[in-house]
């Protein structure tokens, strides 16, 4: 449903699942709105504390007590039909919307830049985002995690553009209506929800196609696969395409790129002039093309490339991607959110510039057990990048197992000695686990979609305990 009007005339609102990192940004956006909110999720979470703050009323737990008086409920696709509030809403008839649907609806009325792709969507609508911001705009924002320099997810700005991170995995990318895009890649992933990679190429296409039909732009890096599909079926169809990458077909080629301590050095070439010089704090090859997605799109905005270029060098990071968590006894701790093969390979080979000649460690919590299914091999292969792995059981609570498909299964795929790989099935037992193999210099590293980030704080205690 899309509905029309002042966000005002949503009335009293209530989100079932505010505690997460897409629906608590909605809650910010309505608030700022002049929209009184409330919500509720399964436990308590920091993101639920700082709604709080803001004069959100928030409940552990779900009841269907809580949508009295409410005039429209928000719910996710990870809101199972049966919550009770749902059924509650559905039943008196007050009106329901979904995350993609409460998304769409706050945004209307801006000059939205949707950010979207497998892979890197959260980092690259941030950096669009502090990008921007340097330029002198106030966009408004939603993003799947939180900026390190505001230290939030959303924002209302008072300027006209929309800054969102356009998740395909339920389908919320294809209704936001954007007037300019960027797709960073295209693989399969999500296929609870699509069902086979065919869909997902389609998805995009028609993403592309909404871009076109409000005569807008679209930036697609070509150096993907799927991305150079898109961009030739796009094209044909008439959508303003404009690509980026290493490759020689690219638009905007990325040249001359060098690590310099933690970050890459590299020019942007446009019609075999180079027309922008990018210096990132943030490690990571892929940080550079998501950079250089962010540089594409901002110039194409209007924004001026030089302002940009300050603004993508001062970006220092969101939480859960490449996250420091501190460093004890010369063992650095970070943490990741990567939870797909292209994602932790793309992760590791960060991890190995910044620990230099140290060793890395590295501990994964697989999520959903039919991506485990799909990628086991291909999660074992990147996970042989590091030098010693330790593999949790796959968080996917309330999913039906798969037989074959587990943690220990997984284990069994690393491509390292014996003595370097271990499936450890015991939460509490990791992070002895990590710090047992870690010493001066080394870096260890969790990585994961599931609560495996609580893991880092743990790791230093020990660490701290034993100095």
């Amino acid at each position: 449903m899309t509905a029309a009007g002042s966000p005002t005339d949503l009335g009293r609102v209530h989100i079932v699942g505010i505690g997460g990192a897409g629906m608590s940004g909605i809650a910010r956006i309505m608030v700022a709105q002049g929209v009184e909110v409330s919500g509720s999720d399964a436990k308590d979470s920091r993101r639920m504390q700082a709604l709080k703050a803001i004069g959100v009323k928030t409940q552990v737990g779900h009841d269907a007590g809580m949508v009295m008086g409410v005039d429209t409920l928000v719910y996710s696709t990870a809101i199972p039909p049966e919550n009770p509030e749902r059924m509650a809403a559905e039943a008196s008839g007050i009106r329901v919307f979904t995350r993609a649907d409460a998304l769409a609806y706050v945004m209307r009325g801006s000059r939205t830049v949707a950010v979207s792709g497998a892979h890197g969507k959260t980092t690259t609508t941030s950096m669009l985002t502090v990008a921007l911001q340097h330029c002198g705009a106030d966009p408004s924002f939603a993003i799947g995690s939180e900026l390190n320099e505001s230290g939030s997810n959303a924002h209302l700005g008072s300027g006209d553009i929309f800054v969102v991170e356009a998740d395909e995995s339920d389908g919320t990318f294809l209704k936001l209506g954007p007037t300019a895009a960027i797709v960073t890649n295209v693989e399969a992933d999500h296929l609870n929800y699509w069902g086979n990679f065919e869909a997902i190429e389609q998805a995009f296409v028609d993403f592309a196609l909404q871009v076109g039909t409000r005569s807008g732009f679209i930036v697609v890096c070509i150096d993907d696969a799927g991305g150079a599909r898109l961009v030739d079926q796009a094209r044909a169809m008439g959508v303003d395409v404009r690509t980026y990458g290493e490759s020689a077909a690219a638009d905007y080629r990325l040249v001359d790129a060098e690590l310099i301590d933690r970050g890459w050095h590299f020019s942007i070439e446009y019609a075999e002039e180079v027309i922008g010089r990018i210096e990132l704090q943030v490690p990571g090859k892929h940080n550079a093309l998501n950079a250089a997605a962010a540089f594409v799109t901002a110039i194409g905005l209007g924004f001026d490339s030089q302002l940009v270029q300050e603004g993508l060098g001062g970006f220092s990071g969101t939480r859960r991607r490449f996250d420091f968590k501190g460093e004890i006894g010369g063992v650095r701790v970070f943490d990741d959110y990567a939870h797909h093969p292209t994602e932790i390979a793309a992760t590791l080979a960060a991890a190995r510039d910044v620990a230099g000649s140290g060793r890395l460690i590295v501990a994964f919590q697989a999520h959903h057990y039919y991506r485990t299914a799909m990628y086991l091999a291909e999660f074992g292969a990147a996970l042989g990048l590091a030098d010693d792995v330790v593999v949790l059981e796959v968080f996917a609570p309330g999913e039906t197992p798969i037989p074959g498909v587990s943690g220990l299964a997984m284990a069994a795929q690393v491509p390292l000695d014996p003595a370097h790989v271990v499936f450890e099935p015991s939460w509490s037992a990791v992070a002895g686990q990590l710090a047992d193999r870690a010493g001066p210099g080394d870096l260890v590293m969790t990585l994961g979609a599931g609560d495996i980030g609580l893991i880092g704080l743990e790791i230093l205690e020990i660490l701290r305990e034993r100095k």
